[in-house]
């Protein structure tokens, strides 16, 4: 009887340790759904979320996470567009490179409101740099060089031709008046190392990537940062580097990190994801996960969140259209 009791009493304890709020939805058995293999930016992004919803207490017991990969994330779009629809329980990580695929159409048959845009966990800014002896100080000075003579300044990214380094850039060339965004020469190659390997070899003027990439490059003194497309200037190590906006060119290029959900989800299920993901960003846990990842502030929830994916999808369908990846 005393083993019964006890058992009792442990249960109850884990019942009144699971805080959700007060939503009439009261998830059960959670899942996060990493659209690849263990490692990378979904995987990270399922499983330390996962992690801090438990510590947070705003799921029972542990978050399930599935790794399902396949097509740059459409394979995992479409089990959850065909086949768990209606699943209140779920949750998918996501990033630029979704939205980026969903507007180049690389998901068949499947568009970006067949889901449920829940909110975003922050994001690793896209930056614009150069070897550090280079003449070219400013994105207004490359920009410039890029419109007197396009061959004249090639630009290397660790991204294939149409990929997220390569709109980035032609995004700001885009915003700086340069009206045909094909002249700019985009030179691709495996990788953001390799990419600035060839940049401090002096094969190309400028290199594209992510804040957390050139991070390296950037202690060691060999590239200077020319912008960070982030909205404000970021902090930490890269405090000193002017953005993109405060030099008259008004971009933002963020490599976010997310989740949707299936679009059948009730509202009362999505209204408690939207509000336990913005939990966790709030958290002094996730703060302390962010700066350990080199993650930048990107707080949008809900309806924000739906129309920050919208807009970068009709962003990048444009650039898309633009230099021939879409008829």
């Amino acid at each position: 009887m005393k083993k019964i009791l006890a058992q009792a009493a442990a249960a109850a304890v884990v019942v009144m340790a699971f805080s959700a709020p007060s939503f009439a939805f009261e998830p059960e058995a959670t899942e996060c759904i990493a659209p690849a293999n263990p490692g990378g930016g979904w995987d990270f992004t399922c499983r330390q979320v996962g992690k801090t919803l438990q510590d947070l207490k705003l799921v029972p017991g542990t978050m399930q996470v599935t790794n399902m990969a396949g097509g740059g994330g459409g394979v995992a779009y479409a089990a959850v567009v065909n086949k768990r629809n209606d699943s209140n329980d779920l949750i998918v990580a996501a990033s630029s490179a979704t939205s980026t695929r969903l507007a180049q159409g690389a998901f068949p048959g499947n568009t970006m409101d067949q889901v449920r845009w829940v909110a975003s966990v922050g994001a690793d800014y896209g930056i614009i740099a150069v070897a550090k002896d280079s003449p070219i100080n400013t994105l207004p000075e490359l920009m410039e060089k890029l419109k007197a003579d396009p061959a004249s300044a090639p630009i290397a990214g660790g991204s294939a031709v149409g990929g997220w380094d390569h709109l980035k850039v032609l995004m700001a060339a885009k915003k700086a008046g340069i009206d045909d965004v094909r002249t700019v020469k985009y030179v691709a190659f495996d990788g953001g190392g390799e990419a600035v390997t060839q940049l401090l070899a002096g094969s190309v003027a400028a290199f594209t990537g992510d804040a957390s990439e050139a991070k390296g490059f950037v202690d060691s003194g060999d590239i200077k940062v020319i912008a960070v497309l982030a909205p404000e200037r970021l902090e930490g190590d890269f405090a000193s580097f002017p953005t993109a906006k405060e030099q008259g060119i008004d971009v933002i290029g963020a490599n976010w990190r997310g989740f949707y959900a299936p679009g059948g989800m009730s509202d009362d299920a999505y209204n408690y994801w939207v509000d336990a993901i913005g939990k966790v960003y709030d958290s002094a846990e996730w703060k302390e996960t962010m700066a350990a990842n080199g993650l930048a502030p990107l707080d949008k929830r809900g309806a924000d969140f739906q129309a920050f994916v919208q807009e970068s999808v009709s962003d990048i369908q444009a650039i898309s259209k633009e230099i021939g990846i879409l008829k």
